[in-house]
């Protein structure tokens, strides 16, 4: 198997975009502040957007798309055909354990920010305290998730160059065996006329 441009630019795509898409969930992220009731002393929390959480699970779409492709054209590594040993099936590991470390730990990160906006924007509590502290999600979330996504994006290139580069392919790894009807012997030697 050789380096697919197609697939180098699809996984970068679709990398790429799923960070633009956390970075706009970090920067939508919504805002709370304390309003009184008009009609008694309670007081309530009231949110701005809920853009943060569909941009959050737009770019967990993606990475889990990105990861999909990627490992459905290497066969995850080991549902695949026998790769040559040496230092790209090494490197092509490592790379492996990487794209997967950083997919998982963005994938979290999306995922938990989404949750969580969700739950603060969807929360709407009655309080009769004076000091009324609003939750909101902590800032850095969505931000880390986006890093991370950078960092599955590096590891995935490499972990597919690698794939590439020590994926031996049917025809190389059994190139040199022959049919041999011409050496086997068919029978005893006394069965011939």
């Amino acid at each position: 198997m050789g380096v697919s441009v197609t697939i180098i630019v699809l996984i970068i795509s679709l990398h790429l975009l799923a960070f633009v898409f956390a970075i706009g969930a970090e920067r939508r992220r919504s805002e709370a502040k304390v309003v009184p009731d008009e009609y008694d002393e309670r007081t309530f929390c009231v949110y701005t957007t809920d853009a943060s959480t569909v941009y959050g699970v737009a770019a967990f779409s993606l990475l889990l798309l990105s990861q999909t492709v990627l490992n459905a054209v290497t066969r995850c590594l080991c549902c695949g055909k026998g790769l040559i040993s040496g230092c790209s099936t090494t490197c092509a590991v490592i790379f492996f354990i990487l794209s997967w470390t950083g997919f998982l730990a963005a994938e979290a990160c999306l995922l938990a920010g989404s949750a969580r906006n969700a739950y603060h924007t969807k929360y709407r509590g009655n309080f009769v305290a004076h000091d009324l502290s609003c939750a909101t999600l902590r800032k850095g979330v969505f931000a880390a998730g986006a890093a991370l996504t950078l960092f599955s994006m590096l590891a995935s290139i490499l972990y597919y160059w690698a794939h590439a580069k020590a994926d031996t392919g049917f025809w190389e790894k059994h190139q040199n065996e022959g049919i041999g009807l011409a050496t086997h012997n068919h029978g005893p030697e006394s069965d011939k006329p």
